[in-house]
Order: C-alpha cells, then sequence, then structure tokens
C-alpha cells in the first residue's frame, strides 16, 4: 500500500501493529449460470470494431481468465480492462455461442 493511501495514521511504535484498511476484499466470481452479460458491438479509435462483454461480476483474474479464453476462441486479439472483455473486431455470434456452450447467461445488447 503507498503512503499516500494511509491517512490518519502518523507513526505506531507498536511492534505488533497491523495497518487495517476499509477496502473490501477481492470480489468473488459469481457461477456462470448467475452472470447476466451483455454483448456489444462498438467502434473505437480510427474506425476500429470492438466486440465488448459487459456485465462481469467477479474478480480481475477471472475477467482476464474469460478475456484469454474468448480471445483463443475466437483467434482474435483483445484485453481485459475496466471490467470489460475486449474483443478485436466484429465476433458477437461467435462470443454469443462460446459464452452460451459454458453455461453463461448471455445476450446480445445494443443496436
Amino acid at each position: 500500500m503507498s503512503k499516500k493511501n494511509r491517512t490518519g495514521i502518523v507513526y505506531s511504535t507498536n511492534p505488533d501493529f497491523d495497518y487495517q484498511t476499509d477496502e473490501p476484499l477481492s470480489a468473488r466470481s459469481l457461477p456462470p449460470a448467475e452472470q447476466d452479460l451483455k454483448i456489444w458491438l462498438e467502434r473505437k479509435g480510427g474506425g476500429k470494431v470492438v466486440t465488448t462483454v459487459r456485465g462481469f461480476v467477479g474478480s480481475n483474474p477471472d475477467l482476464e481468465n474469460l478475456a484469454k479464453q474468448l480471445k483463443s476462441a475466437c483467434g482474435t486479439g483483445g484485453a481485459a480492462k475496466d471490467g470489460e472483455v475486449l474483443i478485436q473486431g466484429d465476433f458477437r455470434d461467435r462470443v454469443l455461442n462460446w459464452l452460451l456452450a459454458q453455461k453463461y447467461k448471455a445476450k446480445k445488447a445494443g443496436g
């Protein structure tokens, strides 16, 4: 934890002192059947088309694992950031079929 995030504590002489934060522990991932995922098609900078999967509830490593599996299933690049999975290109149908095969609750969204 960085020093600037430690508000209220200046110094402690207690050798057994353990600083406690108010931050919640990492979020537990919901099982696939309880996830409510939405698949969007967006245009990013330069007119590039990106398939976006939103609505994942869980920890960041689980989100990154899902992104890795989706990238592998689509045979393209992508990323997991800001709670979303970004897949390069228009792969809405392939992503939807893969998620449904993995027992995720998913549907297309947007126009």
